[in-house]
């Protein structure tokens, strides 16, 4: 056949014409070899972080926490990655087979008057296999990121709080609807792969019909075996909308408005049945759908099932609740609104666990005796003078003794001193090797020598000497006392400073504080990370700690060295338990046998709870918060521990029954330790910023705001 002219053509036109086929090439094997190279390095980066990864949790006594949430990962990506390939490459093959592919006659195109030739049979099966690969690949990483939610679902215990619209308990909103919301949108996706897949196959399946060779095409229009397919993979793209519809329906339960928060008079009575029948009406244009695909009667049917579900949810979902909520709700609003007023006080008050607080009326005395001075002598005594900012300051100043010393943070605490309760200020020295002068900054000063930093300062809030600096209980290198609390281990190999990697026992001694002109050093004696070892194991500890060019050459190391890792407090303690929130504010305790030990409070947080209005607590929005856990964490060793002290809260208990290993019941914490915990700065600041408005239990005083505090 004797090739056309298309040089005389002026547009960029697309010529469909049967082509020879065209003979493949190939880089034989060679690809396939990158290929394996690629996946083998990948595998093995993978493998030394999950190697480094778990010796670090088992170091903890946390390897089951590891293990757990690894194997649920992997689970995760195999069953839905599985999924996502068997339902996409199965469809493709059904539409393949439904569009005759194989039947397809090769074609050329022109596209800038060049002829290009491809064989639509040949393109659209790898086409679909590699997509289906990717969306495989995709889908199944990020839904087995959703581990935390999985926890919970198959973890969630009993709740027997329900909602009052649509009845469901706590735990449903808290534990099971986020995962019907995940599957539901993975269904989604799916379903909308396969649509634009069926409209690409019944656009590659139209025949063309030539007038005369070369010159003119004019295609026949869509089969009606076409319409049919589009129809079916349509109609499961509506059955899925259907069910998102109605699972869309709970989030109004959360839903903030200007006066209050929740299911509304309108949307109750009007949005909620409009959302209902929006889901039939999707159902109903599905079964249209399906009997069109069955019957094959066009298009027409297609485009009426399209405008059914879109007709009923403008009228059902728009129309009517807008005209309710203007002429129905607005004129009688108190009126209308007063129940569900009701249902977000008690909702919000039960989410922020302000419910139980008790209100009491205290007389306005202003004399003297009221002050009752000598009964009060004790609270008088501890009236805090001392301002934290000018206390870091001058900490700074007489305290830190060389330059890559800091104190972060200055916290308040109470301790027993000369047999009376007092209330003192406590900073600790942290060691900043960014701070280091630079002739210092090496490989060996940075990971081996200066590794901790040294004690703490404890002084009386309202106490000063002479001189006007603070009178110090507790200061200096070695740490000097001046009351019956002492301090057995000073050193802080883990606190808010401490970002490095650092290996100890090693040849090389650590730098352990100034003294005069002159240093002192020290060997770490405690059991905190894990041993360098030998061979394999050293060069994937050198991998994950970015030392590959000194760790595996450094006489100073050996296999009986111990390498740090994850030292920031905050790090540390967010890489084992990611899905509690914490506070911004650790404090040191120096518990009753002088270790140091950090404390930090943690908290089970959610943005699903029924009726409750979300505030800002712990950097996000939320309306659920409990103070469930207190963490300690050894300063010295890294030893990390979770007491459960809210065993009402379902989040928590969650998690404690997923993770039985990490957690401890709160009557299992040291003496030392229980003495020094405290109701939390963040927390009293967020209820207090509901209570302010939520003390008001009157759906008509709420409602006018006439008592905000």
């Amino acid at each position: 056949m004797k090739n056309p002219d298309y040089s005389d053509l002026d547009a960029d036109i697309i010529d469909v014409t049967p082509g020879p086929s065209r003979r493949r090439g190939g880089l034989g094997n060679f690809k396939w070899v990158i290929l394996a190279a690629l996946l083998t390095f990948v595998a093995l980066w993978r493998g030394i972080d999950v190697y480094t990864d778990s010796l670090w949790y088992d170091s903890l006594g946390f390897g089951s926490r590891f293990w757990y949430v690894f194997g649920l990962g992997w689970t995760l990506f195999g069953v839905f990655a599985v999924l996502t390939l068997a339902i996409l490459r199965g469809s493709l093959y059904l539409l393949e087979r439904w569009f005759r592919v194989d039947a397809l006659v090769p074609r050329r195109i022109i596209v800038n008057k060049q002829p290009v030739d491809f064989n639509p049979a040949k393109l659209l099966r790898p086409i679909g296999w590699i997509l289906s690969i990717i969306f495989a690949i995709v889908y199944g990483l990020e839904l087995s990121s959703d581990w935390q939610a999985w926890v919970l679902y198959f973890h969630q215990p009993v709740t027997l709080t329900a909602d009052p619209i649509f009845g469901k308990s706590v735990g449903f909103y808290l534990f099971s609807l986020p995962i019907y919301e995940i599957v539901a949108g993975w269904l989604t996706s799916i379903a909308i792969i396969l649509f634009v897949a069926s409209v690409v196959y019944a656009i590659a399946a139209i025949v063309p019909a030539p007038t005369a060779t070369g010159e003119k095409i004019e295609f026949s229009g869509f089969s009606k075996k076409a319409y049919a397919v589009v129809s079916a993979v349509v109609g499961i793209l509506f059955l899925v909308v259907a069910v998102r519809t109605m699972l869309s329906r709970y989030a109004y339960l959360w839903t903030d408005h200007s006066s209050f928060s929740g299911i509304t008079y309108a949307e109750a009575n009007y949005l909620l049945p409009g959302l209902t029948i929006a889901a039939i009406s999707l159902a109903a244009a599905a079964i249209i759908l399906f009997v069109n695909a069955l019957t094959r009667k066009g298009g027409r049917l297609l485009i009426a099932a399209f405008a059914l579900p879109i007709v009923v949810y403008f009228i059902g979902c728009v129309i009517v609740p807008a005209y309710v909520q203007s002429f129905v709700v607005k004129p009688n609003e108190l009126d209308r609104e007063t129940p569900f007023i009701e249902h977000n006080i008690a909702g919000t008050r039960a989410g922020f666990n302000i419910e139980n607080v008790k209100v009491h009326d205290y007389a306005a005395d202003t004399t003297p005796a009221a002050f009752n001075l000598a009964q009060n002598r004790s609270i008088l005594s501890n009236i805090r003078l001392w301002d934290w900012n000018a206390l870091q300051d001058t900490l700074r100043q007489i305290q830190e003794i060389r330059t890559y010393y800091d104190f972060p943070d200055v916290d308040v605490d109470r301790y027993r001193i000369g047999g009376e309760m007092r209330q003192v200020m406590i900073a600790t020295r942290e060691m900043d090797v960014n701070k280091l002068p630079e002739q210092s900054r090496n490989w060996i000063n940075e990971r081996l020598v200066y590794t901790h930093g040294y004690g703490l300062t404890m002084n009386p809030v309202n106490e000063f000497t002479a001189e006007g600096k603070p009178r110090f209980i507790l200061s200096n290198m070695p740490v000097e006392s001046t009351a019956d609390i002492s301090v057995t281990r000073p050193e802080i190999y883990f606190g808010e400073r401490t970002d490095t990697i650092v290996y100890v026992n090693t040849k090389q001694r650590e730098f352990d504080y100034p003294q005069g002109e002159n240093n002192n050093y020290t060997n770490y004696e405690g059991t905190g990370g894990f041993a360098v070892g030998t061979g394999l194991r050293r060069m994937c500890i050198a991998w994950a700690t970015d030392d590959m060019t000194k760790l595996p050459f450094s006489d100073d190391v050996t296999a009986e060295s111990r390498v740090l890792m994850h030292r920031n407090i905050k790090d540390r303690i967010t890489r084992i338990a990611p899905f509690f929130s914490y506070d911004t504010d650790p404090y040191m305790v120096v518990n009753d046998d002088g270790r140091l030990v950090w404390m930090i409070d943690g908290y089970a947080t959610s943005d699903t709870y029924p009726y409750s209005r979300h505030y800002d607590a712990t950097g996000q929005k939320v309306n659920y918060i409990r103070n469930s856990v207190k963490v300690t964490i050894d300063a010295y060793t890294g030893d990390v521990n979770y007491y459960v002290f809210d065993e009402s809260d379902p989040i928590t208990a969650a998690y404690r029954a997923a993770f039985p290993a990490l957690f401890k019941s709160a009557a299992e914490m040291p003496p030392g330790l229980r003495k020094h915990i405290r109701y939390p700065e963040l927390l009293i600041k967020t209820q207090g910023d509901v209570f302010g408005l939520y003390h008001t239990q009157n759906a008509k005083m709420f409602f006018g705001r006439e008592d905000v505090w």
